[in-house]
């Protein structure tokens, strides 16, 4: 009888260590930057609440050539105002992390919006494509509540792995509206393809018409280049 209850708590224990393992993991706090704020001209963006941090100016958003370089701090949404998008377009970018998990202590995403409307109000609502440095990937939005659309993350051949911790990562990501539906492509290949009707609605979005820009998780060092709009 000891042998069996021994046995039941040792599957216990392993059946609950994932679990604990990843509390533990999303209860990293963000941390402040040092010199935050944003100094590329025309751009703002809006800092996730309830991290801790939670001011623009605990991130860093800088221009470094042709490059945007961010450093969070809270989780940041990113968006010049006169970069807008309506009907059948593609908007792409390339994102590196110089050194993978440096501020981190588990893989942050970090990716593409698009759809952007009421930005940095309440009310505001956008969808986001953004990868991971381990393969993975999440599609997401805020309505103004956020929503997912392919569960908390999803693994991809396609999405780039760093060789680990310090090293370097590099993920070319687009999202396309295109006519009834909208696509993530990651690294040249569609990782997911969402219904636009399952979008445009309650709690949801209120269009795929809108701003674009990027956004990266929380205590993440990440530049970007390229980032462009074309029509489909």
């Amino acid at each position: 009888m000891r042998l069996i209850h021994l046995t039941a708590f040792a599957a216990a224990l392993f059946t609950l260590t994932p679990a604990t393992i990843h509390a533990q993991a999303q209860s990293e706090t963000s941390r402040a930057v040092a010199g935050g704020g944003i100094s590329v001209p025309g751009w703002t963006g809006k800092a996730d609440a309830g991290e801790g941090a939670e001011s623009l100016n605990d991130a860093k958003l800088s221009q470094e050539g042709d490059s945007l370089h961010i450093t969070t701090g809270p989780a940041v949404t990113y968006w010049n105002p006169a970069n807008k998008a309506s009907g059948n377009y593609t908007v792409k970018a390339t994102f590196t992390e110089p050194k993978y998990m440096n501020l981190n202590s588990h893989p942050h995403p970090y990716g593409i919006v698009i759809a952007g409307n009421d930005l940095g109000t309440t009310a505001q609502s956008y969808l986001y494509c953004a990868a991971y440095g381990n393969g993975t990937f999440i599609v997401r939005g805020f309505g103004p509540e956020p929503f997912q659309m392919n569960g908390r993350r999803e693994a991809n051949a396609a999405v780039h792995k760093a060789a680990g911790p310090g090293q370097p990562v590099t993920q070319e990501i687009a999202l396309s509206v295109k006519g009834d539906h909208v696509e993530c492509a990651i690294n040249g290949a569609v990782v997911g393809t969402y219904e636009k009707s399952a979008l445009v609605t309650a709690g949801k979005l209120k269009s795929t018409d809108g701003l674009y820009g990027i956004r990266a998780a929380h205590n993440t060092d990440l530049t970007v280049t390229g980032l462009s709009v074309t029509k489909n």
